[in-house]
């Protein structure tokens, strides 16, 4: 399960691949394209109309639909979907939806932790669809900031773009092995902000 982030008002996105190919007109009784909310299955939301093929292919697509006005809190997500054989497959996700109000972040990691030579980190945030103001400020532990990463990006969904590092000092000079902690400020263009403290393990 994917315990991810979001608001009260995200983009469900589903990438099928089937070899047989993916039945979505509903042929057969209970064999739409379907998701279902927190095991309401009397509202089932059907999707096959929201399916859209990959170009040039008869096995694959996606599907995009907008929910709308979901409670703050974890919520559960099954899809199930049917091959043009009448096979079914079903996969469930679990996700948390934050309060609009405020920027919230999780998930905040670098990975490869430990690293080398080099290392990227990311972050979930409740705010999709907004440009974001990202500073990363990287400390030895007696507290001193060797390195400050300052970058702008747009998050269609809820996951950060990966932002990169290389190990280096400010003045592009190699730290040293051990351990250091980071800071991650976010910021909105409307002046939200939220920030997580995590530790890196350069070796």
């Amino acid at each position: 399960m994917n315990k991810g982030l979001t608001n009260t008002d995200p983009v469900l996105l589903v990438k099928l691949k089937d070899e047989l190919g993916i039945n979505t007109t509903g042929n057969g009784v209970g064999h739409d394209l379907v998701a279902v909310l927190d095991g309401n299955t009397e509202n089932q939301i059907i999707l096959n109309d929201y399916y859209e093929a990959v170009k040039d292919s008869s096995n694959q697509g996606q599907v995009k639909y907008q929910l709308r006005d979901l409670s703050t809190g974890m919520h559960k997500l099954k899809i199930r979907a049917w091959d043009i054989l009448n096979n079914v497959s079903e996969k469930e996700l679990e996700f948390e939806v934050a309060n609009d109000a405020a920027l919230t972040l999780e998930h905040v990691l670098n990975y490869p932790n430990p690293f080398t030579t080099h290392t990227s980190f990311f972050f979930e945030h409740n705010h999709p669809g907004e440009n974001l103001d990202v500073l990363v400020q990287i400390f030895t532990i007696s507290g001193k900031l060797v390195k400050t990463i300052s970058t702008s990006m747009y998050s269609e969904g809820n996951r950060s773009k990966a932002i990169e590092w290389d190990g280096l000092d400010d003045f592009g000079d190699k730290l040293g092995k051990g351990t250091y902690v980071y800071r991650l400020k976010v910021r909105t263009s409307d002046g939200k902000y939220a920030e997580k403290i995590e530790k890196i393990v350069l070796l």
